[in-house]
């Protein structure tokens, strides 16, 4: 058992202090927010994550896990400290490290005997050398010995406590056989369960990060390229993916053709990486054109809307889906909540559901939006119907019944959770994200030209520019 302390209480941090926790560590979970630390005391979390909640009040209950804004006596009380604090785009798309550092300096002020500090925070390679630097120039001649470390984690929302609990693998980075030790003890229960561990530098650990979610994302934008293609072909990517994803090198997962990725991760971790590989100068052209496609995926899809509700102008737009993802309420890069504001900037009224998002979501979008109680209420008398986040009660809906409530009977689905053929027989308008045509054209069939999103020029020069590009073509 280890005394641990973990420095905020944010996504990664609360779910990597409560699933240590029931590991049988002694857990204290610091934030400066008294009022989110209350919460938390009484068991209410601050976000949507499946089965959290369960495992926060066990392990509250059994006394393993608490909860407190004395982050100086919890500092003093643990010997490896986990800093898990925010690390935000900052203005030209690079990752913003002031909580990093600011974490840094606060446990050099409070070191009463070795520590162990551990960054699970995603950061560019280099960061933990600069955390030693930090703490190291601040102790000045104080003989007290430290160690830091690289644990970086690969939660996906929605299944976090289960991938926490069965993890693919747990990355280890130091730079001592002691801090290695130490962390090794701490992750022994899925030691025990041969869990693959990969024990590494600091260096290295930094960089299995970013290259992991770069790649994953290089995978979604690759088949989304395809889908595109595929809608100028006539093919059908679904089936296009499904026959790459046969192939053991390739793999099936992250081949699911739509809007392009979103969420807290993947776009901020893609721009750090492009920014800080050329920054070392071996500029990475493969996530940059990730980036970009993954930019221009989400325009297509207003293309397509526009396609099929010409004059949106005065039109109503019902969209499901605000969260980026299910399962979870987080919204932040969310294409359901990007369609929305690029639907009111071409004039349209937008009436929306999300079965967990809603709150989150009406913070940040117009008043004038309407917040409907389910999929039914959010259709009536719209103009067109957007499937914009894959909530499994969005792959059941009563299409005969979504039919007689719409105003018009156009899906747009961004998603392709439904079939073509099963859309047409209920009598839709419909299109999916590179479904292509069954059967081959005939003489003197128009086929309409797929939808293409309008190009800006300063795109895809630089990490920077596109930064500024995306940020233009989602904030109307």
């Amino acid at each position: 058992m280890q005394k641990i302390t973990m420095l905020g209480t944010g996504y990664v941090g609360l779910v990597t202090g409560a699933c240590l926790a029931d590991f049988g560590n002694r857990v204290i979970c610091v934030d400066t927010d008294a009022d989110k630390v209350e919460a938390l005391k009484l068991g209410k979390l601050p976000f949507y994550e499946f089965s959290l909640g369960e495992v926060v009040t066990r392990n509250v209950a059994e006394g393993r896990l608490s909860f407190t804004t004395d982050l100086p006596g919890a500092i003093r009380a643990s010997k490896v400290i986990f800093i898990a604090v925010g690390t935000p785009t900052g203005e030209g798309g690079e990752a913003d490290l002031a909580q990093v550092f600011s974490a840094a300096r606060t446990i050099a002020a409070n070191m009463n005997g070795y520590k162990l500090v551990v960054q699970k925070s995603t950061v560019p390679v280099g960061t933990g050398e600069r955390v030693l630097r930090t703490i190291e120039g601040l102790l000045k001649r104080k003989k007290l010995p430290f160690d830091v470390a690289s644990n970086p984690e690969f939660l996906r929302e929605g299944s976090a406590v289960e991938d926490f609990m069965r993890p693919d693998r747990v990355v280890i980075g130091t730079w001592s056989k002691k801090a290695e030790a130490i962390l090794s003890e701490v992750y022994r229960p899925l030691y025990l369960s041969e869990t693959p561990m990969v024990k590494t530098s600091v260096q290295t650990a930094e960089l299995i990060k970013y290259a992991s979610n770069a790649f994953l994302a290089t995978k979604i934008s690759f088949i989304n390229e395809m889908a595109n293609l595929c809608e100028v072909l006539g093919a059908d990517v679904k089936t296009v993916a499904k026959g790459m994803g046969l192939d053991k090198r390739i793999g099936p997962k992250f081949l699911h053709a739509g809007p392009g990725y979103g969420g807290s991760c993947f776009p901020k971790d893609t721009m750090a990486l492009a920014i800080f590989a050329r920054e070392a100068g071996m500029p990475s052209r493969i996530v940059e054109a990730t980036i970009e496609v993954n930019r221009e995926q989400r325009l297509r899809m207003m293309a397509t809307i526009q396609a099929l509700v010409p004059r949106l102008r005065g039109s109503t737009i019902a969209v499901l889906g605000l969260s980026f993802k299910p399962m979870t309420d987080d919204i932040r890069d969310s294409v359901g909540i990007d369609l929305v504001r690029m639907l009111r900037a071409r004039g349209a009224k937008v009436r929306t559901f999300d079965p967990v998002a809603m709150e989150r979501a009406a913070v940040e979008l117009p008043k004038t939006i309407y917040f409907a109680k389910d999929s039914y209420d959010a259709a009536k008398g719209a103009d067109g119907l957007v499937i914009a986040t894959e909530w499994n009660e969005f792959r059941m809906l009563d299409l005969g019944k979504l039919r007689r409530l719409l105003g018009r009977p156009v899906v747009i689905d961004t998603r392709n959770i439904y079939d073509p053929i099963v859309l047409t027989a209920e009598g839709f308008r419909h299109e999916g994200v590179g479904r292509g045509r069954r059967v081959p054209a005939r003489a003197g069939d128009k086929v309409k030209p797929a939808a293409r999103p309008a190009r800006n020029a300063a795109a895809s020069k630089t990490p920077k520019a596109a930064a500024r590009v995306r940020r233009a073509g989602t904030a109307s």
